[in-house]
């Protein structure tokens, strides 16, 4: 499991950056993304795939969360 931030560009588009390879990539995918639900699969723009525990409402980003990597880029 890694720790990951999820934010908003100044273009307002998703993305995820991951500290420890120095990795920013927008999330072109997000299994839950309701106001009572938010999480789960989360593609990356790369191909990448990571999961985050889904949560019972959706969090105020910038968030630092652990994420586990079901497939690399």
């Amino acid at each position: 499991m890694a720790n990951v931030m999820i934010q908003y560009t100044e273009q307002g588009v998703l993305s995820l950056y991951l500290a420890k390879k120095d990795l920013e990539e927008h999330v072109t995918k997000l299994e839950f993304d309701l106001d009572d639900k938010w999480g789960g699969e989360i593609e990356l723009a790369n191909g990448a795939i990571y999961f985050i525990d889904p949560m019972d409402q959706r969090p105020k980003l910038p968030i630092s969360i652990r994420a586990k990597r079901l497939r690399a880029a």
